[in-house]
């Protein structure tokens, strides 16, 4: 007789992470802020990468692109008299950073459009690199560094990464300037990375307490508007790096954040539990199954199969607690998988003895 054993358990071994921590904690003021107009800006183009090993486009506008072209080079050919598999169409894309000066070099990302299985070997050939409104800000040409391969023949072909995704360094020239003044600018608005009513005032204050006077004000939990002094009048950058590098306390919202794909629990500082009684119990299922060794060209015999369905007794154990070390604690008594957490914090919510947020990622 052949025996085989199946034992199914509900409850899984997954990751618990909670997050120690004072109430406030201090950051550096450029840590939790960006100002106003420094953003990078998206550019994005249409192009060609040519130089192949026959892994170019097969099908598609590409050869309907090279005749163009060529055309633009007082070159006349006909559609028919192309071939594209030393070819592939592609959209170059880059990020315009801020003050950008013409001449300044950048990286461009290359990605295939059409059915190419690979760019290695390929040249960029130059194209114009527009912004949202249209207007051509760079130039992007070279040869392209591909990360990587793709081989093989008719049977059957072995891909290693992206083979039709590419970068070339250092490939986009900046050919126009995005105007904008900061020099001369009145006023500097510091962005908060993360709303929030406290933090902003706690930024507003500190900016004033060190400059002596009241140049700070919030006009809302999103941002500080900072005045410019009269000494620092053409000398905003040295009136900015001066703000950054002022310390702030940030206030951390009462947040437990889930993520049910991987079974992490994060638990923040501020988190507290009302007095509450969980009782949590977990659920095993076992599957026997026995079967004969067939006799030489007879039928297979029936087998026999055995399900038990077993569940642990548990009583109702309090849990409470002010501070995230006494949550710890209870829920330690408990005994439970992070699988089983994220359930109980849930329940918990609905009944409204946890005082925090429910992020599920």
């Amino acid at each position: 007789m052949i025996k085989k054993r199946l034992i199914f358990t509900i409850t899984m071994a997954l990751v618990w992470v909670v997050v120690f921590g004072e109430i406030g904690y201090a950051e550096r003021i450029k840590d939790i802020v960006s100002v106003k107009g420094v953003r990078e800006n998206q550019l994005v183009g249409y192009g060609l990468v040519v130089g192949l090993d026959g892994t170019g486009d097969k099908k598609g506008a590409t050869i309907q692109s090279l005749v163009n072209m060529l055309q633009r080079m007082n070159i006349t050919v006909s559609e028919g008299d192309m071939r594209s598999k030393n070819v592939a169409a592609v959209v170059v894309t880059t990020m315009l950073p801020p003050f950008p000066k013409i001449g300044t070099k950048i990286n461009a990302n290359v990605s295939a459009m059409g059915d190419s299985k690979s760019l290695q070997g390929g040249t960029l050939l130059m194209t114009p690199l527009r912004g949202a409104d249209g207007q051509v800000y760079a130039v992007a040409q070279g040869a392209l560094s591909v990360g990587g391969l793709s081989a093989g023949g008719k049977g059957t072909r072995l891909t290693v990464n992206h083979p039709t995704v590419g970068v070339v360094p250092e490939g986009v020239t900046i050919e126009k300037e995005i105007g904008f003044d900061l020099a001369n600018s009145r006023d500097v608005s510091l962005l908060m990375d993360k709303s929030d009513f406290t933090t902003a005032s706690n930024v507003m204050k500190v900016i004033n307490k060190h400059f002596g006077a009241d140049l700070a004000y919030s006009p809302d939990p999103s941002s500080v508007v900072v005045n410019v002094p009269s000494k620092y009048k053409g000398r905003v950058v040295d009136f900015v790096n001066e703000i950054e590098a002022l310390s702030v306390d940030v206030d951390l919202p009462a947040k437990i954040v889930i993520n049910e794909r991987t079974g992490t629990v994060i638990i923040g500082e501020k988190v507290t539990l009302s007095p509450v009684a969980i009782a949590h119990g977990d659920l095993t299922i076992e599957v026997k199954e026995k079967s004969a060794q067939p006799v030489p060209f007879a039928p297979a015999p029936e087998g026999e199969t055995d399900i038990t369905v077993s569940s642990k007794e548990v009583a109702l154990t309090k849990v409470s607690g002010a501070t995230l070390g006494e949550i710890i604690e209870g829920l330690n008594k408990l005994g439970v998988s992070p699988r089983d957490l994220i359930a109980i914090l849930e329940s918990l919510k609905k009944a409204g003895a946890l005082k925090a947020d429910l992020e599920i990622m």
